[in-house]
């Protein structure tokens, strides 16, 4: 009986080793780095240093330690924009939060239909000068149709963006309509993360939808929550484009937050030294509420297993 024998290959000796892609990988990373060394990272050393001169543009920059810095903490102006962002930021943030969560659940649990997601989002796709410009001429006093329908219906005119108290409330709500879809995905993009099986699970047990959403929702979110609160409340600490169009910081500084002072103190009145100091000031800021954020959300954790 005869066998066949088996053909091995016959070995070498040698291992060929992985191909080593790490230049090719630079290469590709190469212009996102330089745009972000020389659009972040240079402006933000050179604002740091311009904090500590006395510049305006038409003579060299002159040290002078900390004396913007004095003027800053001894500044009622700026004070006041401190206080008019922190409002705003917590009217925006409030309003936002709870209305794009409330979205983002209506889009899970009733309809996933792709279609819907895009009217959720058009608001997003429109400019900040765009949307303070339409609002603008909707919430005029005399010829704004908001105000037309309010004494319509009975209840009267309301000077939205030139009485003290509505002005802020009126500019947070304004980017509420714009930026709300845009974080009602970045939940919705969460929820999916979700398994069905939980609610069925829920469901089983006889939880009601409320209850399901407090007892499974919320808590396997809070990563996501946690994400879109850093994200938005930065972004509503650098609110300028609506102030700008809109108010112009008035009626009486009441809607002159900060990003808009150091603007006025920057461009207006050529004080790039002290506007510097400011700028610096609000990333610091930013820095503390971001850490203090991430830390109380626990945003590097899931409940989620």
């Amino acid at each position: 009986m005869a066998t066949s024998a088996t053909t091995r290959p016959a070995r070498t000796g040698t291992t060929r080793r992985p191909r080593d892609d790490t230049r090719l990988a630079l290469l590709f990373i190469l212009p996102a780095l330089i745009g972000f060394l020389v659009f972040l990272v240079w402006p933000t050393l050179r604002g740091i240093y311009l904090s500590f001169t006395k510049f305006n543009l038409l003579t060299p920059a002159e040290f002078n330690g900390l004396d913007n810095y004095v003027r800053m903490v001894q500044d009622p102006v700026f004070w006041n924009a401190m206080r008019v962002t922190v409002y705003y930021v917590v009217v925006n943030i409030g309003i936002q939060t709870v209305v794009a969560l409330a979205i983002a659940v209506m889009m899970q649990r009733l309809t996933r239909r792709t279609w819907l997601r895009g009217i959720v989002l058009t608001p997003y796709l429109v400019s900040n000068v765009v949307a303070a410009m339409v609002f603008l001429w909707i919430l005029d006093y005399q010829l704004g149709i908001g105000n037309k329908v309010l004494e319509a219906i009975g209840v009267g005119k309301i000077a939205f963006l030139s009485d003290s108290a509505w002005v802020i409330p009126t500019v947070a709500l304004i980017n509420v309509w714009r930026h709300v879809g845009y974080t009602a995905l970045l939940i919705f993009a969460g929820l999916q993360t979700i398994p069905a099986t939980l609610y069925e699970a829920g469901r089983m047990d006889g939880a009601g939808e409320v209850r399901m959403f407090r007892s499974i929702t919320v808590p396997l979110l809070r990563p996501i929550i946690a994400l879109v609160l850093i994200i938005t409340v930065v972004g509503s600490f650098q609110v300028f484009d609506t102030v700008a169009i809109a108010t112009e910081g008035g009626p009486v500084d009441s809607s002159r937050v900060l990003q808009y002072y150091i603007y006025d103190v920057a461009f207006g009145r050529f004080q790039f030294g002290y506007a510097s100091a400011m700028s610096v000031a609000l990333l610091v800021v930013l820095v503390v509420i971001t850490f203090v954020q991430y830390r109380l959300t626990r945003a590097e954790s899931t409940d989620l297993s």
